[in-house]
């Protein structure tokens, strides 16, 4: 039975949870016939995803990808409102967050895993300009931002992804439509499943990208009510001006 888990921030990987090798395996376009090759290593404290994404094998397509071991695996994570990267240093590419509520077991024809929901998210890094500024980011993604997929076609009539029952967990590099390929790295220093509440008082959660600027992961916020207020002001002084120098024109015209 799935345990709940009451903290307003929850560590999956890293954190509190050390980092091990053997709960990620590799799951790569190979199984379809392609070159790209993924491989994933910890020290403990960081987990970093690398490779080599290979398109050309298979027309411009191809993926690469580390994946969370065993089957037993189940988060309860309903008390919470989404998932929280902390990228701790990075290539500029973009990368693919997968999280799977359902598993089937092996097709007996083939051996090869039945293909169950994946919800995505794609999230994009940045890679670091000097040493005083890293390609660290703390990256906020909502349950709602995950899209449900089925072999890799968006399904817009599954059902939302089942906090209470996340069975497993993928990092992805894929091609986009050919647009990157070759070599890939990327070393996330935590995975945890964050509330509100933890996103509002915690100062990472404006989304750093270690150049002081927001995420490109997450939109930035505007106070629309502010705007309009500065609007009205704008407009009213300006309609002042013209008035008065309507009143200079007149009085200078009878002259």
């Amino acid at each position: 039975m799935a345990q709940a888990l009451n903290k307003s921030t929850i560590d999956l990987f890293g954190g509190d949870r050390e980092w091990t090798a053997s709960d990620w395996t590799a799951s790569d376009d190979r199984v379809r016939g392609g070159e790209s090759q993924s491989y994933f290593e910890t020290d403990g404290s960081s987990g970093r995803f690398y490779g080599h994404l290979d398109i050309d094998t298979l027309g411009g397509a191809g993926f690469a990808s580390q994946r969370t071991t065993g089957e037993g695996r189940n988060w309860d994570l309903s008390d919470y409102h989404g998932i929280k990267l902390n990228v701790d240093k990075a290539d500029g590419k973009k990368y693919t967050l997968i999280l799977k509520d359902s598993l089937l077991p092996q097709n007996p024809d083939n051996g090869r895993e039945q293909a169950t929901t994946s919800y995505e998210y794609d999230f994009e890094t940045t890679a670091p300009s000097t040493v005083d500024h890293p390609s660290s980011q703390a990256i906020y993604i909502p349950w709602s931002s995950f899209k449900p997929t089925y072999r890799g076609r968006q399904q817009d009539d599954a059902k939302p992804l089942k906090t209470s029952n996340i069975k497993r967990l993928s990092i992805m590099m894929r091609s986009f439509f050919g647009s990157q390929k070759g070599p890939f790295s990327v070393t996330i220093s935590s995975i945890s499943a964050y509330t509100d509440k933890a996103e509002a008082t915690n100062p990472a959660t404006r989304g750093s990208t270690g150049k002081g600027g927001p995420s490109p992961s997450r939109p930035i916020r505007t106070s629309c009510g502010a705007s309009w207020r500065s609007l009205l002001t704008y407009g009213a002084l300006t309609l002042a001006t013209l008035l008065a120098l309507h009143t200079l024109y007149r009085r200078y015209a009878r002259e």
